[in-house]
Protein backbone atom coordinates (compact mmCIF):
# COMPACT_ATOMS: atom_id res chain seq x y z
CA UNK A 1 0.00 0.00 0.00
CA UNK A 2 0.82 3.62 -0.60
CA UNK A 3 2.39 6.29 2.35
CA UNK A 4 -0.25 7.44 3.35
CA UNK A 5 -0.51 11.14 5.16
CA UNK A 6 -0.82 10.91 9.22
CA UNK A 7 -4.04 13.35 8.48
CA UNK A 8 -5.10 11.44 5.70
CA UNK A 9 -5.06 8.32 7.95
CA UNK A 10 -7.25 10.29 10.39
CA UNK A 11 -10.24 10.94 8.47
CA UNK A 12 -10.20 7.19 7.00
CA UNK A 13 -10.24 6.30 10.54
CA UNK A 14 -13.37 8.65 11.02
CA UNK A 15 -15.27 7.44 8.42
CA UNK A 16 -14.33 3.56 9.48
CA UNK A 17 -15.89 4.39 12.88
CA UNK A 18 -18.89 6.17 11.70
CA UNK A 19 -19.91 3.36 9.59
CA UNK A 20 -19.11 1.15 12.19
CA UNK A 21 -20.78 2.94 14.97
CA UNK A 22 -24.63 3.55 13.02
CA UNK A 23 -23.82 -0.03 11.33
CA UNK A 24 -24.52 1.71 8.06
CA UNK A 25 -23.97 0.77 4.27
CA UNK A 26 -21.12 3.70 4.09
CA UNK A 27 -19.16 6.12 6.18
CA UNK A 28 -17.31 9.02 5.14
CA UNK A 29 -15.22 12.30 6.37
CA UNK A 30 -13.61 15.13 4.83
CA UNK A 31 -11.53 17.63 5.93
CA UNK A 32 -11.70 21.30 5.30
CA UNK A 33 -9.17 24.12 4.15
CA UNK A 34 -8.05 24.50 8.07
CA UNK A 35 -8.20 21.05 9.17
CA UNK A 36 -11.51 20.60 10.38
CA UNK A 37 -12.54 17.25 10.08
CA UNK A 38 -16.68 15.85 9.30
CA UNK A 39 -17.62 12.55 9.44
CA UNK A 40 -21.17 11.13 8.66
CA UNK A 41 -22.87 7.90 7.09
CA UNK A 42 -25.42 7.38 4.37
CA UNK A 43 -28.55 8.88 5.29
CA UNK A 44 -32.03 6.42 3.87
CA UNK A 45 -35.21 7.95 4.89
CA UNK A 46 -38.16 8.25 2.78
CA UNK A 47 -38.16 11.83 2.10
CA UNK A 48 -34.48 12.41 2.23
CA UNK A 49 -31.62 10.12 0.52
CA UNK A 50 -27.69 11.31 0.96
CA UNK A 51 -24.61 9.43 0.21
CA UNK A 52 -22.06 9.11 3.43
CA UNK A 53 -20.11 11.97 1.22
CA UNK A 54 -22.57 14.10 0.52
CA UNK A 55 -23.52 14.21 3.97
CA UNK A 56 -19.75 14.85 5.53
CA UNK A 57 -19.38 17.99 2.61
CA UNK A 58 -22.94 19.09 3.56
CA UNK A 59 -22.10 19.48 7.21
CA UNK A 60 -19.04 20.83 6.54
CA UNK A 61 -20.03 23.22 3.96
CA UNK A 62 -22.96 24.08 6.63
CA UNK A 63 -19.64 24.25 9.13
CA UNK A 64 -18.45 27.15 6.88
CA UNK A 65 -15.91 25.51 5.31
CA UNK A 66 -15.28 27.06 1.33
CA UNK A 67 -12.89 24.37 0.32
CA UNK A 68 -11.99 20.57 1.50
CA UNK A 69 -8.37 19.22 1.64
CA UNK A 70 -9.38 15.78 1.51
CA UNK A 71 -12.23 12.92 1.37
CA UNK A 72 -12.34 9.46 2.63
CA UNK A 73 -15.17 7.25 1.72
CA UNK A 74 -15.57 3.59 3.51
CA UNK A 75 -17.61 1.50 1.94
CA UNK A 76 -18.22 -2.76 1.50
CA UNK A 77 -20.39 -1.83 -1.86
CA UNK A 78 -19.22 -0.02 -5.26
CA UNK A 79 -18.07 3.80 -4.91
CA UNK A 80 -17.72 6.26 -5.07
CA UNK A 81 -21.06 7.43 -7.23
CA UNK A 82 -20.13 10.34 -10.19
CA UNK A 83 -22.25 12.38 -7.80
CA UNK A 84 -19.36 11.74 -4.59
CA UNK A 85 -16.82 12.27 -7.06
CA UNK A 86 -18.20 15.64 -8.47
CA UNK A 87 -18.95 17.15 -4.77
CA UNK A 88 -15.47 16.57 -3.68
CA UNK A 89 -14.13 18.41 -6.67
CA UNK A 90 -16.35 20.69 -6.95
CA UNK A 91 -14.54 22.16 -3.57
CA UNK A 92 -10.94 21.44 -4.69
CA UNK A 93 -10.22 18.62 -2.55
CA UNK A 94 -6.88 16.99 -4.11
CA UNK A 95 -7.03 13.64 -2.53
CA UNK A 96 -10.16 11.24 -2.34
CA UNK A 97 -9.76 7.83 -0.55
CA UNK A 98 -11.59 4.81 -0.98
CA UNK A 99 -11.50 2.02 1.38
CA UNK A 100 -13.27 -1.45 2.35
CA UNK A 101 -15.02 -1.06 6.04
CA UNK A 102 -11.13 -3.13 7.06
CA UNK A 103 -9.29 0.64 6.07
CA UNK A 104 -7.43 -0.84 3.13
CA UNK A 105 -7.61 1.30 0.65
CA UNK A 106 -8.78 0.71 -3.10
CA UNK A 107 -6.79 1.70 -6.34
Amino acid sequence: MAFVDPEDSKIITLARSARARNEAREGAAVRDETGRTYAATNVELAALRLSAVQAAVAMAVSGGARSLEAAALVTSGEGPSAEDRAVVEELGAKAFFVADPAGTLRD
